[in-house]
């Protein structure tokens, strides 16, 4: 079944049957409390959403777009926000729900909320009233399942969001540095749900309303759950054996995404596997269409042995991450203690149609009545920004956005962003005529897709722009700049900037688009992420050389001076990613001192559950490789010397670390980079001032930039659906 037939066969989010508490109609907000409910005319909830975030009704929310979408199709919903996690009664707020508990622990991982790169505890939380830290647990969504199983033992409970999607089967967990089973078993819940949850949610909660067992839906893309043995019907494929740790044999492999082909040879192969010539068209059955690949599972190494075999690990990560695309994934199933977590492929993507219907939902936008005058920190951020698609093509093996929203771009239309936007100016208190970003997981995706469903269905390489970009990719940008010029011209609309990371390799490709956005939507500084210079760490992070981006600053610049603006360029980096050496980041910090750079904040690789540059941290394995025991060592810096001095070598301008630099550079051999001159690194004298040293500040900083601008990424991040987080 080929891409174009599996669309046709889902059930667009708009054609279901409404339940029939439709009559109640659209609630102000989605209840908080039974006084609330008494209010709306309702008796009870069918279905109940258990947030570790403070409820917004706003788009970037996930309670929110669950809720409303849930609401539209008939449902009564209820919302428990940040409950008090010591017991069960907060969980009984509502009564219980007829059909089912939603569990997410919020727009965040819970754990990524809480802990820095360090692992040390922060003391705010964005996603709550005044900021404060503290009002959700540790694994919060897996507090949050047991409590409510405890409080309703019969109601089925789903589980979704970023905290479980990327913790569906056995992963490395960075925070007890060891590797934790599925979460669904922990959580005890029914059902989990991975990715953008809408079309999930909606056909369960149909199906549930007709009398049907949670139990018996084993056939729902994009959910994981437990099963005792391989259904009739499906044939069982051991993962080793299509992709073995090991001696390999010389066997046609369907993971042919390798160094050792071209593309275009990638492309004939992949394309002759799932029948398709070269032109994207049908072409004679061969051997490999034989295959029913809606029939086959792939089973992942257990539990036990990924938790005792790093090899065993950092191949059942390729495999999973190879088994993406809507088009052509297959069901993996992994034994944990006896019982299998089955998953089934990936959701079908929205379509435009469905993108709009999703954002036109009857959203507030503001923060629940019951915080009052508090502010949200998190929504303060993102209440003037308007999310323009999903997903991302780009596959950074830090990054968790193909983990959860999948590589295939899903785009609402031009009439649907203008709408919201028109809400914006004429609904949210405060607007004072500035959009604050126009974007998505990355701003300049919008419209762009491979040049054929069909060649997109079969393709299973895992960036379509690394090493380099795709030839079947479409890079116009000209549907995006037709939509920057479209809303900057709405009546009421002074300014429109763009704070979503751009991918500048992309944009060098259409100097239309740059033009248009340097001339018209960068606020003083734009940020972009090179995130290194050196070769090593950037081929451990699918990331482009350095020769991108100097192709974009370049473009930057000449627009930037006939634009006749004071512009800036700002590009940040990680230290301490895997692969990284103590001399790659020494030649980026030479590198930032030539340019004149001084960042005032960076950013060590925090490893995220189940992303592929975590499986390099854990296993000292590179998964993009095919994976054996003899294969190449990833060096990963694991010290917390070596990463303070990774991040200090970011700052070297800083006088504090003058003193584990001047160390560093004579253990190295580099003692010729200590001096005042033009060329060393850092002086040999120690400041009397450098102990109190303060990085200074500005209004316009590039630091509170990067501040402001990380923190939007990370905003979006939200529960089954449209997360905006890049790290």
């Amino acid at each position: 079944m080929n891409a174009i037939t599996i669309r046709k066969a889902a059930t667009a989010l708009y054609d279901y049957p409404k339940y029939w508490a439709e009559c109640y109609g659209i609630a102000d907000f989605l209840p908080m409390s039974r006084a609330e409910m008494d209010t709306l005319g309702w008796d009870s909830c069918d279905v109940i959403i258990v947030t570790g975030d403070a409820y917004v009704d706003q788009p970037s929310f996930g309670m929110a777009i669950i809720g409303r979408l849930l609401e539209a199709q008939g449902f009564r919903v209820g919302i428990i926000a940040q409950p008090d996690w010591h017991t069960k009664d907060p969980f009984m707020a509502l009564g219980a729900p007829n059909l089912f508990f939603g569990v997410t622990a919020g727009n965040m991982d819970s754990m990524i909320n809480r802990y820095t790169a360090e692992r040390k505890p922060r003391s705010d939380d964005a996603y709550t009233p005044g900021g404060r830290g503290g009002a959700r647990p540790d694994r919060s969504s897996l507090v949050y399942s047991q409590r409510c199983r405890e409080a309703y033992p019969d109601v089925p409970i789903l589980l979704g969001g970023i905290e479980a999607s990327l913790r569906r089967i056995g992963h490395y967990d960075y925070w007890q540095d060891n590797v934790r089973r599925s979460i669904l078993l922990d959580a005890r819940a029914d059902i989990l749900l991975y990715g953008n949850a809408e079309r999930a949610l909606a056909e369960i909660a149909h199906r549930l309303s007709l009398g049907e067992s949670v139990e018996c839906m084993t056939d729902v893309r994009g959910t994981a759950f437990i099963r005792r043995d391989t259904p009739d019907g499906f044939q069982e494929v051991d993962s080793t054996r299509i992709d073995r740790p090991g001696k390999i044999d010389q066997i046609v492999n369907p993971y042919i995404n390798t160094p050792e082909m071209d593309d275009c040879e990638q492309q004939r192969r992949l394309a002759q596997q799932f029948g398709i010539d070269e032109n994207g068209l049908q072409i004679a059955e061969t051997r490999a269409t034989k295959l029913d690949r809606e029939k086959t599972v792939i089973r992942l190494p257990s539990f036990d042995k990924v938790r005792n075999d790093k090899a065993l690990y950092a191949h059942a990560n390729r495999v999973l991450h190879l088994e993406t695309n809507p088009g052509n994934a297959r069901a993996l199933v992994q034994q944990h203690e006896g019982r299998d977590i089955w998953l089934n492929p990936p959701p079908i993507p929205l379509s435009t149609d469905e993108m709009d219907y999703v954002f036109a939902m009857s959203f507030q936008r503001v923060p629940h009545p019951a915080y009052q005058d508090k502010k949200i920190p998190a929504y303060e951020m993102i209440r003037f920004s308007v999310n323009i698609m999903r997903g991302c093509f780009g596959g950074c093996t830090f990054c968790s956005i193909t983990e959860h929203e999948g590589r295939i771009i899903q785009n609402r239309s031009q009439e649907s962003v203008l709408d919201e936007v028109k809400d914006i100016r004429d609904k949210v208190p405060g607007f004072t005529g500035v959009i604050s970003d126009l974007g998505g997981p990355t701003a300049n995706m919008y419209r762009l897709a491979c040049k054929t469903h069909e060649i997109e269905a079969a393709c299973r390489k895992p960036s379509c722009v690394y090493p380099g970009i795709c030839p079947n990719l479409n890079t116009d940008h000209s549907a995006l700049t037709q939509l920057y010029r479209e809303t900057r011209a709405l009546p009421g609309v002074k300014k429109v900037l763009i704070a979503s990371g751009l991918r500048y390799d992309l944009a060098v490709k259409d100097p239309e688009y740059v033009k248009e956005l340097v001339t018209h939507h960068v606020g003083g500084y734009l940020k972009i992420a090179p995130e290194h210079t050196e070769n090593g760490p950037l081929s451990k992070m699918m990331k482009p050389g350095i020769g991108s981006y100097n192709q974009f600053k370049k473009l930057f610049e000449q627009f930037t001076k006939e634009a006749g603006k004071e512009q800036y360029l700002i590009p940040y980096f990680i230290a301490a990613h895997p692969g990284t050496t103590d001399e790659d980041m020494l030649n980026l910090a030479l590198w930032l001192k030539r340019k004149g750079f001084r960042a005032d904040q960076v950013q060590a690789f925090y490893p995220s559950p189940m992303a592929t540059a975590t499986a390099m941290y854990h296993t000292a394995k590179n998964p993009l490789k095919k994976v054996t025991y003899k294969s190449d060592t990833v060096e990963s810096v694991k010290d917390p010397e070596q990463r303070k001095l990774h991040k200090a070598l970011l700052r070297y301008h800083d006088p504090s670390n003058w003193l584990l630099l001047r160390t560093a550079l004579i253990k190295m051999g580099r003692s010729n980079l200590i001096g005042d001159g033009e060329h060393q690194l850092i002086p040999k004298e120690q400041p009397e001032e450098a102990s109190v040293y303060t990085a200074p500040r500005r209004k316009n900083s590039a630091d509170a930039h990067q501040r402001r601008t990380h923190g939007k990424k990370i905003l979006t991040q939200h529960t089954g659906l449209p997360p905006r987080i890049r790290r």
